[in-house]
């Protein structure tokens, strides 16, 4: 075989680049490896373990590649640290923290839909932070969105609904789906410097702030050293979702804004789903099978009134 030409290979990059549709549909299926990852990690590496040693990891790579920039680009950066902080804190280090604590209590199933109530909180802080008036279509967009994910953490039971007795990780993961939600709608008021020096800076924050949570989960015994399988699921986690999808996101968020960025995560449980039952085994419920029509159905709606109108950067 005779390898792509390096203009081919050019060609092909930069229109990947310039397709939001097609960098948040891959940015979704990493997303749900993720969910998967999540799953198989149990009893492999702990929590807080992952949480840390991945953004340790994928500052080697960045560090490298954004060096450039990131020299030229730190005069912006400075004087917005509060907010690259609180960036790094929430939408990396805390997501991840309780995404991998939901995973030791629910299913990768789970884990999935949940995700999908991500584009609703997005819908709600974009209108709350920015004043984003959000159509009567988006709302029932979300709404549905919504419905789907309340029938999956209530597992179809409307007994189980009316007591309030959702599985503990179904509720942890829902809790870091808001703060993913508010890490999207974020990214529209990012300083204006290259994704690369952003998510560098980032990645740093967020390497700092899970130093404490692993210092934490040594000292209350819960730590599991990685073994073979814990480094290879490792190794996923750095290449995919903490390295390559970040930054497919944020370009996807830069080229047609948040609101319309944010509903390509109701993706996420379609494509974790079918990941979950084909390489986990998992049982697909009926309940599984309604919220991923109420899903599917809310980004239909929300999606189709939507207004390519959004101002890229």
């Amino acid at each position: 075989m005779t390898d792509i030409p390096a203009k081919t290979r050019a060609s092909l990059w930069s229109g990947l680049w310039r397709s939001p549709m097609l960098l948040l549909s891959l940015t979704a299926l990493m997303f749900a490896g993720h969910s998967v990852i999540g799953r198989l990690a149990v009893g492999e590496i702990s929590p807080m373990t992952l949480t840390c040693a991945r953004w340790a990891l994928v500052l080697i790579p960045l560090s490298f590649a954004a060096r450039g920039n990131f020299r030229r680009d730190l005069a912006v950066l400075r004087p917005r640290w509060m907010f690259v902080i609180v960036m790094g804190a929430l939408g990396c280090t805390a997501f991840n923290a309780l995404f991998y604590t939901a995973a030791h209590r629910t299913s990768a199933l789970n884990l999935s839909i949940i995700q999908g109530s991500i584009p609703a909180f997005v819908l709600i802080g974009a209108r709350l932070a920015f004043g984003v008036r959000v159509g009567v279509w988006q709302a029932i967009g979300a709404f549905v969105t919504m419905v789907g994910v309340t029938a999956i953490a209530s597992q179809g039971d409307l007994a189980r609904l009316l007591a309030l007795t959702f599985n503990g990780g179904d509720l942890i993961m829902l809790l870091a789906s808001v703060l993913y939600a508010g890490y999207t709608v974020g990214l529209r008021n990012r300083p204006q410097v290259s994704g690369l020096s952003f998510f560098t800076a980032m990645a740093a924050v967020a390497f700092v702030t899970s130093i404490p949570l692993l210092g934490l989960e040594i000292a209350s015994g819960a730590f599991i050293p990685p073994t073979l399988k814990g480094l290879a699921l490792l190794l996923y986690v750095v290449l995919f979702p903490s390295l390559t999808a970040q930054l497919f996101f944020m370009r996807g968020v830069e080229l047609i804004g948040p609101g319309r960025a944010g509903i390509f995560v109701n993706l996420v449980p379609v494509f974790g789903a079918l990941l979950a039952v084909v390489l986990l085994g998992e049982t697909f419920a009926l309940y599984h099978a309604i919220a991923l029509v109420l899903v599917a159905a809310g980004i239909a709606i929300a999606e189709g009134s939507a207004r390519p109108n959004a101002a890229p950067r």
